[in-house]
């Protein structure tokens, strides 16, 4: 390829050429509109949640029979990562977490061999065992949210509408899903006193029969005769309420009515389901998730066309209110995006016409529509949408893509300075840089191809970074040796010969004193580099690590977590309290209350919660990051203060993958009170370090139980088993499900129970009036004696290992890693004390963060070989590749310099940072080296050759430099 001159083929073919220019600005503004708008880049959650229930089982029957059995096939799964499940009395959930090094497109298939291994053992599991239900929809993003609030209608009534509106939805072409949020099911109750139907002689297994007889759907049969065919039906079904008050049963030869003997009430769910609320006030909400594939931008404009619609169908008093609009913060993102690389590519132009002059700046500004117009283009076909981490990548790229260009216009200057007629100079051009260009190009791109390739969910976030960095750096090559020489040729001014070259003004002369200095005293120089870099080295410790920064987003999330024995009603007056906080604060625009339950996913990486009783959260939207700030500082103080029986936790949103507490610590055995124990321990090491604030646990104390010991002998006497008792303990307290009325699209479950004051009473539990078989009855206390207990109301456990951890946030302006780093001497000293089985290991950011540094080392062989390859094809001598390799890692004086001067923390972008600038320096390095051959060969010494080349290379290299510095102000925070 060497003997082929691009540049001269371009002069040779200028119509062609032009017309090739043209194509591709228009072909890039066309894809430029087409492109995908997104707020953050795509990645999979590689979590898939199992869950089964088994009514009536304790915690430690629930953990051995269905936990254990379960996760012990898990273990199984190709691809695991590891597993984590909590159990509850007649309850178990289970997260299979996969490596993040598992590819996307194999989730999917791996998630159906997850639901063949617990198919195959579903015969195992124990009699009554509900389930297990499967969620591989864990990761789906919700970026639309409407919360519909009433007034004058009653919750049945709203949600009536709010199920139309549904559907009217559903027909939006790119909503793939919708999920409704805070709807309370309708329940009708049969309530009973114990009491009246022992005195009465009634077993409340009597009513639940006749109504259960009453209410079912069994064939009547079908008359068929010559001429047609009969449907036979049967009255009876219940279509109402009303229905079950007329019910009349023979019982002890009696004709009962039964709203003579029981209250039957239809209400909403008593406890309720987990409750939604926006703005304090109670709602319904509609969860809205695009399809794949599709925009968030065209979608959140056809959803807002289609409430428009359905809005004015609605009667007075119900009213949407807009709690989570992806749309709107995708498009201010972008736009505040595009502004910035236009800022960028304004700072990049000033540059070039201010250090080139109007018509060589002319000539580098018109490289950069022609990089971007090919970027977008193969941006759409490579399906890699407009989000945060793609413009963040052409803003990168900007200063690097300019390069090329600067460096193709500046031999071209030099070579017309010399005497060049504006072809010769443009053939010239490619002669004696494109090949040591398209060498530093490539070990640029090389230098990110640890992004692209590292195999974590940090990989799958950022990986985008390389593509469009890699698309532009190769197409600013093309269109350097291609494009470039023409329009130099176009509008590069003929010169008259100077015989020398330009520009050895007062700072070129200044240059070269110092260059002869450093080379005069060349063991000082080295010594004193070496220096700079050993201390630096030293230093680096000091420079604090980050995984990831928090969003640039107004919202805070306010987590509620109260003891795990505390019910649904205690979670509500909590939240309900919150929201008395909240109303009337000028900071804050709107909020969403979660109660029982965490925030749907309406933000791609939010750690998302679970249904539990005892979980809140709410989602505050400010109206600026400076307001979220206020409103966070105020509502931290309240939570201290007035909230002093639960665990809050105040943050922003994070970016990349959700983490959740910044500090963690793993403490797991195989007996859970050694390991809470053990868990205390930690946590007074952390309570010892005064960056660690809010120090909690995932779960550690045990809840107060109530037992019933039965009297085995004397129930056997009276002709009572302890399943009769259990039924009839249930029916009372809990209430059983009957029957179900059939109400239009709705199924009522009808439940039997006592009436509130006997089933909330332990007093009224003791004097309850079991029935016999033979029709009388017996109190319970003849046969049961009662004891108050403990027991862990859920047990966490991580690989099938209890495992709790203690968590905790960081004082403001510290980092995680700072952190974890001081409480490192403590954790080790109570680890070495430990005893077998047992293990304490940090995780939280600390832990993700090494996780995703780990997948870029892993490729960082393969990257070096790489770079050691390409550089080895140009420089043909090693030599000259160990010169550019040993000057690469100097820039990190400059770096660890500059993150301690401004306090900035080495985080997983900043790497990304250093990247890119090692493969400046080493392109520069490689043009630097091929101008000194270039310079022997024309017979100057080694000396004089460094001289003449530094000499000659400094400006285009100034100007890159600064291109890429100062193009890079607009991003900065």
């Amino acid at each position: 390829m060497k003997n082929i001159n691009l540049s001269e083929w371009a002069l040779e073919h200028r119509s062609l050429v032009t017309y090739f220019m043209l194509v591709i600005v228009i072909a890039g503004a066309l894809s430029y509109v087409k492109l995908g708008r997104n707020e953050d880049p795509t990645f999979t959650i590689k979590t898939m949640v199992v869950q089964a229930l088994w009514p009536g089982a304790n915690v430690d029957d629930t953990l051995n029979q269905v936990t254990e059995r379960i996760e012990r096939k898990l273990q199984e799964t190709p691809g695991l990562d590891y597993i984590k499940s909590y159990t509850k009395a007649g309850e178990t959930t289970i997260f299979v977490n996969l490596l993040g090094s598992t590819p996307a497109r194999e989730v999917p298939d791996i998630w159906y061999q997850v639901r063949k291994k617990i198919g195959d053992i579903r015969g195992t599991l124990p009699s009554g065992v509900v389930g297990p239900n499967f969620n591989d929809e864990f990761g789906d993003t919700f970026g639309i949210i409407y919360g519909f609030t009433a007034d004058g209608f009653s919750h049945r009534e709203l949600r009536d509408y709010v199920d139309i509106v549904r559907k009217r939805l559903l027909q939006v072409k790119d909503v793939s899903r919708i999920e409704i949020i805070g709807a309370q099911d309708d329940r009708i109750y049969v309530e009973f006193s114990t009491a009246h139907l022992a005195g009465l002689g009634l077993d409340p297994s009597t009513l639940i029969a006749a109504l259960q007889a009453q209410n079912a759907i069994v064939p009547a049969g079908v008359i068929q005769t010559g001429d047609e065919k009969l449907q036979l039906r049967v009255s009876g079904s219940f279509q109402s309420e009303h229905d079950l008050l007329d019910v009349n049963f023979v019982a002890g030869g009696r004709m009962l009515r039964l709203g003579d003997i029981a209250q039957v009430r239809r209400v909403t769910a008593d406890p309720p389901q987990p409750r939604f609320r926006v703005n304090g006030e109670p709602a319904i909400g509609l969860a809205i998730s695009m399809r794949d594939g599709g925009n968030v931008i065209t979608l959140g404009q056809e959803i807002s066309q289609a409430m428009t619609q359905v809005t004015a169908d609605l009667p007075i008093g119900i009213e949407p209110h807009l709690v989570a609009n992806q749309p709107e913060v995708v498009n201010h993102a972008v736009g505040e995006f595009m502004e910035a690389l236009w800022e960028a590519v304004a700072i990049v132009l000033g540059v070039s016409f201010i250090s080139l002059g109007l018509r060589a700046g002319m000539v580098v500004a018109l490289a950069i529509p022609l990089v971007l117009a090919t970027v977008f283009m193969v941006m759409e076909a490579a399906g890699i949408d407009l989000q945060r981490v793609s413009l963040g990548a052409l803003i990168i790229a900007l200063g690097l893509l300019v390069d090329d260009a600067m460096i193709t216009v500046e031999s071209m200057m030099t070579r017309l300075e010399l005497g060049d007629d504006r072809k010769r100079a443009a053939s010239y051009a490619y002669t004696s840089t494109a090949f040591p260009m398209l060498t530093g190009t490539l070990v640029t791109v090389a230098g990110f191809l640890p992004i692209g390739l590292a195999k974590s969910m940090a990989g799958e976030y950022t990986c985008s970074i390389f593509s469009v960095v890699a698309i532009a750096l190769i197409a600013s090559w093309v269109i350097a040796v291609v494009f470039s020489p023409l329009l130099g040729v176009w509008l590069l001014p003929e010169m008259k010969s100077t015989g020398h070259e330009a520009g050895a003004g007062r700072g070129m002369r200044l240059f070269q004193r110092l260059l002869r200095t450093a080379m005069r005293f060349r063991f000082a120089t080295i010594v004193l580099t070496l220096a700079l870099f050993g201390g630096t080295i030293f230093v680096s410790r000091f420079v604090p690590e980050q995984f990831f920064p928090s969003s640039d987003r107004p919202e805070l999330v306010v987590d509620l977590k109260l003891p795990e024995s505390a019910s649904i009603y205690a979670t509500d007056r909590v939240s309900a309290r919150l929201d008395a906080l909240l109303k009337d604060d000028p900071d804050i625009d709107r909020w969403s209350s979660y109660v029982g339950r965490g925030a749907v996913r309406f933000y791609l990486p939010l750690n998302v919660q679970l249904t539990n009783d005892y979980f809140g959260e709410t989602v505050i939207v400010t109206r600026s990051i400076e307001a979220r700030e206020r409103v966070r500082a105020k509502l931290e103080k309240a939570l201290e203060s007035d909230f002093p029986e639960l665990v809050g936790r105040i943050y922003p949103l994070e970016l990349g993958p959700p983490v959740g507490w910044p500090l963690q610590y793993r403490v797991s055995g195989p007996d859970p009170e050694r390991v809470r124990t053990v868990a205390y321990q930690v946590a007074d090491a952390l309570g010892a370090d005064p960056y660690a604030r809010k120090i909690n646990f995932d779960w550690i104390e045990p809840a107060r139980t109530f037992r019933i010991k039965v009297d085995q002998d004397q129930a056997r006497i009276v002709g009572l088993s302890s399943q009769a008792l259990a039924q009839a303990l249930n029916v009372m307290v809990t209430g059983t499900t009957v029957t179900q009325v059939r109400d239009d699209i709705y199924l009522v479950d009808v439940v039997s129970r006592a009436v509130e004051d006997q089933r909330l009473s332990l007093t009224a539990l003791k004097s309850l009036q079991v029935p016999l078989s033979n029709g009388r009855f017996v109190p319970l206390s003849q046969i049961a004696s009662f004891t108050n207990a403990q027991e862990y109301p859920l047990i966490w456990r991580r690989d099938r290992v209890p495992t709790i951890i203690v968590q905790a946030d960081v004082a403001p302006g510290k980092l995680p890693a700072a952190v974890v780093q001081g409480l490192t001497p403590r954790i080790a000293e109570l680890s070495a004390h430990l005893p077998a089985g047992y293990h304490i290991v940090s995780g939280g950011t600390v832990e993700e963060s090494a996780k995703a540094q780990a997948s870029i080392a892993a490729v960082a062989p393969f990257m070096l070989m790489l770079i050691f390859t390409i550089l080895m094809v140009q420089l043909e001598s090693f030599q000259r590749l160990f010169l550019v390799l040993s000057v690469a890692p100097f820039g990190l004086i400059g770096v660890v310099g500059a993150l301690l001067l401004f306090h900035q923390p080495l985080g997983f972008v900043a790497i990304l940072g250093i990247m890119a600038l090692i493969g400046m320096i080493a392109r520069n390095s490689v043009i630097l080296i091929d101008q000194i051959e270039t310079e022997r060969a024309h017979g100057l010494t080694a000396w004089d050759a460094v001289l003449a080349a530094s000499s000659h290379r400094v400006r285009p290299i100034l100007l890159t430099a600064a291109a890429a510095i100062l193009g890079m102000i607009p991003i900065v925070p």
